[in-house]
């Protein structure tokens, strides 16, 4: 499985997860490829932005739980593991250079788009949920404002 989500401050405004079609030995081609895919859609994203005058802040932050994928990114000597995925690595590497990205390591356990993508036990979810500042749409019409994480999630 291959999952991402993009965020414009703390709006999410696009996520993808797709079932892998074949096993793979390695997950980091997969992995590298979703970077790829995502440093695009961030220069695109980027491109909209300024045309519509909108401020924004650079380098955005890719968080990335595989160490191979974030050493061959900023890693400038090819070798063989990067044969198969040699321009993706160009690109990335490219964005990286002009500061369009910045790589950062996340723990798998927090992955903030597993919320969208897997089935999680009830402190993982939680977990989640108060990251993403999550709010209960219907609890205003009940006289107030409260986060996920008070009430909604406690099973009141």
């Amino acid at each position: 499985m291959t999952d991402f989500s993009v965020y414009f401050g703390n709006s999410l405004i696009s996520w993808k997860s797709n079932k892998q079609g074949t096993i793979s030995k390695s997950s980091y081609k997969a992995e590298y490829r979703v970077m790829t895919t995502i440093t695009c859609q961030i220069q695109r994203l980027v491109y909209l932005l300024q045309d519509l005058k909108v401020p924004f802040e650079q380098p955005s932050l890719l968080y990335c739980d595989n160490d191979l994928t974030r050493y061959i990114a900023t890693n400038p000597i090819f070798d063989e593991r990067t044969k198969h995925i040699e321009i993706d690595c160009h690109i990335v590497r490219e964005k990286l250079k002009n500061c369009l990205i910045h790589l950062l390591p996340i723990s798998t356990t927090e992955q903030l788009v597993d919320i969208y993508t897997k089935v999680l036990g009830p402190q993982s979810f939680k977990n989640i949920c108060y990251k993403l500042d999550f709010i209960n749409i219907y609890f205003p019409a009940c006289g107030g404002s409260e986060n996920m994480d008070t009430r909604l999630l406690e099973g009141n």
